[in-house]
């Protein structure tokens, strides 16, 4: 990686301790790649919540779960393209069925009920 490359930070939110520390040591290794600070920006993250943790009736899809944590941040369909690398189309797609699935009215009523039903922390 050339000096004046930025290095990429990365942020890991795991349930599993074991499974954070083999992902943290793996990824420690790669050239240009640096572990977050805790409450530090970063260019991404990977998130793996215990799938135990989710109501029976509601079946997200990881993409629904990234949108959602976004939505949480107050991020725009433009902004949650952008970080998630993927068309604004594809988010509205995915805010229309996180809409269906939680039974909301709209966005912040999406993320309301992801909330109270434990989907999601605040």
């Amino acid at each position: 990686m050339s000096e004046d490359a930025p290095e990429i930070v990365l942020a890991l939110e795991i349930d599993d301790p074991a499974l954070a520390d083999r992902l943290a040591a793996l990824l420690g290794n790669i050239a240009g790649l640096r572990l977050a600070a805790p409450g530090e920006t970063t260019a991404a993250t990977i998130i793996a919540r215990d799938a135990r943790s989710m109501p029976d009736d509601i079946a997200l899809t990881q993409r629904e779960l990234d949108v959602l944590a976004l939505m949480a941040e107050g991020a725009s369909n433009k902004m949650i393209a952008r970080q998630l690398g993927i068309s604004v189309h594809t988010v509205k797609f995915h805010v229309g069925s996180l809409l269906d699935k939680l039974d909301a009215t709209g966005r912040t009523d999406a993320v309301a009920h992801a909330a109270r039903r434990g989907v999601i922390e605040l």
